[in-house]
């Protein structure tokens, strides 16, 4: 079973729980989700209010803004190599998490006002609406689709490490922070990909009851949509921006 989210390795659910002990499920996970997403949202407007209204992070904030992209970042390698710890770091990851979009959110608002709540938004209703279409039938992870998708994904990963070290010298990546046609296409391309990502997760968490996987992996289940929501968040805050630059 594949998958394009390197949270949620392939070979993640080839683990079978003991005889006699519970097993994850999907509306076990579903309820840690729902918890970590309500984790994410409050760390965020924590400080999101610390931020809102300066147009930027007050000096304060920096250590924690800085610890936040530092720790989540190393919580998700840990996490994503040792899958049992996920009941240990999937909390502190979506405090992190938290901490970091809410200040992020307030220096877009501050460019653009409303552009936080469209994001939000719009993040909830792809969910929503790729769910549907996932447990409707509409959308169905081949193996196909899901050979494309980790191409799709891995590709953008690379452009944006390239992008991130190229900005030690000084060079800009051409296109993909620009607000024009060939920009904003960009932009879309990869929000697309990150929210087709989410039907990914919801084939993997579906194969991991029916494979029987341990109860502990409904944690790890859930740190790996997370981690996809964070970056669909982000990325449709990124199009949003551009799509204002131009107004």
């Amino acid at each position: 079973m594949r998958t394009s989210n390197p949270i949620l390795k392939a070979s993640t659910f080839d683990l079978r729980a003991e005889s006699g002990t519970a097993t994850m499920t999907i509306m076990g996970t579903v309820h840690k989700t729902a918890f970590l997403v309500s984790l994410v949202l409050f760390a965020a407007v924590f400080t999101w209010n610390e931020c809102i209204g300066i147009g930027g992070v007050p000096a304060h904030l920096y250590p924690w803004l800085i610890g936040a992209v530092i720790g989540g970042l190393v919580l998700s390698l840990v996490t994503a190599f040792k899958p049992h710890i996920a009941c240990y770091t999937a909390v502190p990851y979506a405090v992190l998490e938290g901490i970091f979009l809410g200040a992020l959110s307030a220096l877009f608002e501050s460019m653009y006002p409303g552009i936080a709540m469209q994001a939000t938004g719009m993040t909830a209703t792809t969910l929503l609406a790729l769910l549907f279409a996932y447990r409707s039938g509409l959308i169905r992870a081949t193996e196909n689709f899901k050979l494309g998708m980790a191409a799709a994904t891995g590709a953008i990963a690379l452009i944006y490490l390239a992008s991130w070290i190229l900005s030690f010298f000084g060079i800009r990546m051409p296109l993909l922070h620009e607000n024009g046609i060939a920009g904003i296409g960009i932009s879309m391309f990869i929000v697309i990909v990150a929210a087709l990502n989410l039907v990914l997760d919801f084939d993997f968490i579906e194969q991991g009851e029916k494979k029987g996987a341990p109860k502990h992996m409904e944690w790890y289940a859930s740190f790996g949509l997370l981690v996809t929501l964070v970056w669909l968040y982000v990325e449709t805050l990124r199009l949003l921006a551009k799509l204002h630059s131009r107004d």
